[in-house]
């Protein structure tokens, strides 16, 4: 089979899993970016950096890339500590390479390291607790316990900067408020993003591609009991 047959280039590691159980040949690669970017939020400005990995490689006999935003850190108290962002975005990226590799796809499972960040802060040595992330809700849901979850989407604005240039960019980000064992906790990821220019071109397929990412997730929700309402980008 080649990548006529399947319609579309992946714009998700769960296009490549789907591609190789259809029989296309896959090959793949990590390639790590740690971008600085001014988001806006609600007419608030903050920075940030947003850990992303770009999978690249060939579908076939076609070449594909498309990128996946792991974490957001922030050097203040906006969003978790970029110390602490390193950590969470790992930890989905493991589960990235779990799902390739049972499916068979062979990639080189390297990890995100604040060394290839091009700014350091004094303060990246302070203690940091530890962060929850959602599979940790989904799993404490799964010992029985009673989890309740509101969902809130946005579109946000920022600039991504790298070396020689800035990029306007849209960011389809999804705000998770957890209630469960006396306690809320707040978790929030990125499922998508355009560029803002070109948002007649692009804003489908990010909004298609996001979409795919919550339903996800909502499976994972609905397996563990978890109480929610489904709600989707437009």
């Amino acid at each position: 089979m080649n990548q006529s047959t399947t319609g579309h280039l992946p714009k998700r590691v769960s296009d490549l899993i789907e591609l190789k159980k259809n029989g296309v040949v896959i090959a793949c690669r990590p390639e790590f970016e740690i971008v600085p970017v001014d988001f806006r939020h609600k007419d608030n400005p903050f920075q940030a950096y947003i850990f992303l990995c770009r999978y690249k490689g060939t579908t076939g006999d076609t070449e594909y890339s498309f990128r996946k935003c792991y974490a957001k850190g922030c050097p203040n108290n906006l969003c978790p500590h970029v110390s602490q962002a390193v950590m969470i975005a790992n930890r989905y990226l493991q589960r990235d390479y779990k799902r390739l590799r049972l499916s068979g796809i062979k990639i080189e499972e390297r990890l995100f390291s604040l060394d290839d960040m091009v700014v350091k802060y004094e303060d990246l040595l302070e203690e940091q607790g530890p962060m929850l992330v959602i599979h940790d809700y989904i799993n404490i849901a799964k010992e029985g316990n009673d989890v309740s979850v509101e969902v809130s989407l946005e579109y946000v604005d920022a600039v991504e900067h790298f070396a020689y240039e800035k990029n306007a960019q849209t960011f389809l980000d999804v705000n998770f408020e957890v209630i469960t064992l006396g306690r809320t906790g707040k978790y929030h990821r990125c499922l998508g993003c355009y560029e803002t220019e070109k948002e007649d071109v692009e804003k489908e397929c990010a909004v298609d591609t996001a979409n795919a990412r919550l339903d996800l997730l909502y499976d994972e929700f609905e397996n563990a009991s978890i109480k929610f309402k489904k709600i989707y980008f437009s």
